[in-house]
This record gives structure tokens, sequence and C-alpha cells, in this order.
């Protein structure tokens, strides 16, 4: 902020300049996701500033099918955070943020003995866990991650 110095009948008078307006970061949409071929009605991620919104992951395979069980669908859902990250340039340590929903809260200490292999000790990112009444597709987890995608 400038400040401006004007003399009026001779008083020294301090204005503040209003500031110039921040320009408004881009909005930059990646990754056009699809389920057997089909398109999904969403971004994999969108980056705004220095952040990267992931869309929810759930624990879909390459093929299109959700492996049985809570720790094969955790590994699945962070194999495909990572995916993501990694065509945005990022890796796991960039991610700040992630909230968990689970179709059964029980599952909890069988989804964090999978998610703690993927983020280092003392660099972990912060993170909410609910249980929720149905997730799409009848995933067992749908994983929802924000990463700094500024320069490193």
């Amino acid at each position: 902020m400038k400040t401006i110095f004007a003399i009026a009948t001779g008083v020294l008078v301090m204005t503040a300049a209003p500031a110039a307006a921040s320009p408004r970061p881009a909005v930059e949409h990646l990754g056009r996701p699809n389920l057997n071929g089909q398109a999904l009605p969403f971004s994999d991620a969108v980056r705004v500033g220095d952040t990267l919104y992931l869309s929810g992951q759930l624990g879909i395979g390459p093929d299109g099918k959700l492996p049985d069980g809570i720790a094969a669908q955790t590994k699945q859902a962070l194999d495909n955070v990572g995916a993501i990250l990694k065509r945005a340039g990022l890796g796991y340590t960039d991610v700040f943020h992630c909230t968990a929903m689970l179709k059964d809260m029980a599952d909890w200490p069988a989804m964090n003995a999978v998610y703690v292999t993927y983020f280092p000790e003392g660099k972990r990112p912060a993170r909410s866990a609910f249980g929720a009444s149905g997730l799409a597709l009848g995933g067992l987890i749908e994983l929802e991650c924000q990463a700094y995608a500024g320069k490193k």
C-alpha cells in the first residue's frame, strides 16, 4: 500500500492509497475421469493458485472394479491419489490435508494401517474421517486430498 502525502491549507494530511487488486489465480482443470468408458461429471483435480484439489478417490482399480476389503480399497484409493499427484508433478509429501469417508467406521483401524504407509512419519497430512451411510459404486472408502502445488 502506498502512502500519499498532501498539503491542504498548511496541514500535512496522510491518506492511504487503495492497494492494487491482486489478480485472480487461474483455475486449471486436470484430468477427465471415466469409468468403464463412461465420462464422469468432474475433473480428477483442479489447481487454483498454489493448491491442487483432488476429487474423492474410491478404491477402483484399472479394471474398473472395487477389490474386496477395506485394506485393498484403501491401497487402491491411495494409488489413485498418487497417480493424479504424479500427473500434476507432485507426490505424497505435497499433500497437506485428506478427508477419509468410510462406509463403516469399524474399518478405521484397518484403513489407518494402510494409510500410514503412504505418508512419512512426521510429515503426514492433517486429516478428517467420518462415516457415510453410502459411498459411490458401493465403495468402502473415499479419499479426498489437497496438495501444495507451488514452487518447491
